[in-house]
Parts: C-alpha cells; sequence; structure tokens
C-alpha cells in the first residue's frame, strides 16, 4: 500500500488544508470533505464505473435502459405476506370482471357488462385512494384514473343503453346513432 501522498491527484495528509483545482471541462465541481473524499456539489446521480459521482442531466437519455415502477406500483400489503394477498387490488378487479363475462356467457347480458364497468370504477377508486395497490398501477395515477374511469364509465353507460328495453336513455345519443346509420 502507498502512502497517502504518493499518488498524483491525492493531497499528503500532513494537515494542511489541500487545494482544489478547478473543474475542467465535463468534471464536477469537488470539495475535499473531513474525511478527505471529494464532494460534488452540482447534481450528482450515481456513481460512473470509476467510483466517482458523475454529472446528471435533466434530458431524457437517448436509450432507454430500465423501466421505473409507477407510483403507487408497490406491494399492496408486507412482503412477508403470501403473493394474492399482496397483489388483493388487482385480484378484486380481475376477478368481479371475470365474475361478470360469466354472467354474460350465461345470458345475463346487461347484468354481466354493468359488473365489468363497476369492476374497472372500483380500480379507479382504489388506484385514487390507496398508496400502493401493486400490479394495478400499470402508467402513472393520472393515466391509470383516467383511463379506468373512462373505460368503466362507458360500459357502464353501453350496459345501461343496450337494447331491448333500455334502462337509460340518452337523447343526444339516440339521435347520433340515428343520424349516422341513416347516411
Amino acid at each position: 500500500m502507498s502512502a497517502a501522498g504518493d499518488e498524483p491527484g491525492t493531497a499528503a495528509s500532513d494537515g494542511a488544508e489541500a487545494e482544489v483545482a478547478p473543474p475542467q471541462d465535463g468534471e464536477l465541481a469537488a470539495t475535499p470533505a473531513q474525511d478527505g473524499e471529494p464532494t460534488a456539489e452540482d447534481a450528482v446521480s450515481a456513481p460512473g464505473l470509476d467510483g466517482q459521482p458523475r454529472k446528471v442531466t435533466r434530458r431524457f437519455p437517448l436509450f432507454t435502459r430500465d423501466t421505473a415502477r409507477p407510483e403507487g406500483g408497490g406491494r399492496a400489503a408486507p412482503k412477508d405476506a403470501p403473493a394474492p394477498a399482496r397483489q388483493w387490488p388487482v385480484l378484486a378487479v380481475i376477478g368481479t370482471v371475470g365474475l361478470g363475462l360469466l354472467l354474460t356467457a350465461l345470458d345475463v347480458f346487461r347484468v354481466g357488462t354493468l359488473l365489468i364497468g363497476v369492476a374497472l370504477l372500483a380500480g379507479a377508486a382504489m388506484r385514487w385512494m390507496l398508496p400502493d395497490v401493486g400490479m394495478l398501477a400499470v402508467r402513472s395515477r393520472f393515466t391509470d384514473l383516467v383511463t379506468y374511469g373512462v373505460l368503466g364509465v362507458t360500459i357502464v353507460l353501453l350496459a345501461m343503453m343496450a337494447q331491448p328495453k333500455p334502462w337509460l336513455e340518452i337523447p343526444f345519443l339516440d339521435d347520433t346513432l340515428h343520424f349516422t346509420i341513416r347516411t
């Protein structure tokens, strides 16, 4: 092992204050810390291959190397819980949609499709209210809310407007449908 002052670029440990050269283009501005390690003053990221902190940029990278987990995409239950318990929000939505599909296949069309729409609306509500929803978090919270909400409301409205004997009649939608069919 060599002494502290033997290698180029290191300060001798004689108690004197080490001077730091101004950073070159592409280097970090560093100041000596109490233990002799350089600290970065600019925004830094994880250490580079050489172990030194490297600069970060706010620009998007040219190539994506990994995918960030969506906000709320953590476990919905503790780590030591069984897998189904950790993912209960997405399992509740999928189970309700499955029940709706089963009812639709058993010729209870209106109730089955209503159940599918309600399951999506419940998914939107869970995504909004719960901090961690596991795999129910696919995108950002806002995008998930809009997607689940719009799909849920659309399916519920279409189920209620289905013929014969619709439960809900919306005149402007009826006029729009008749206009598009006639022309």
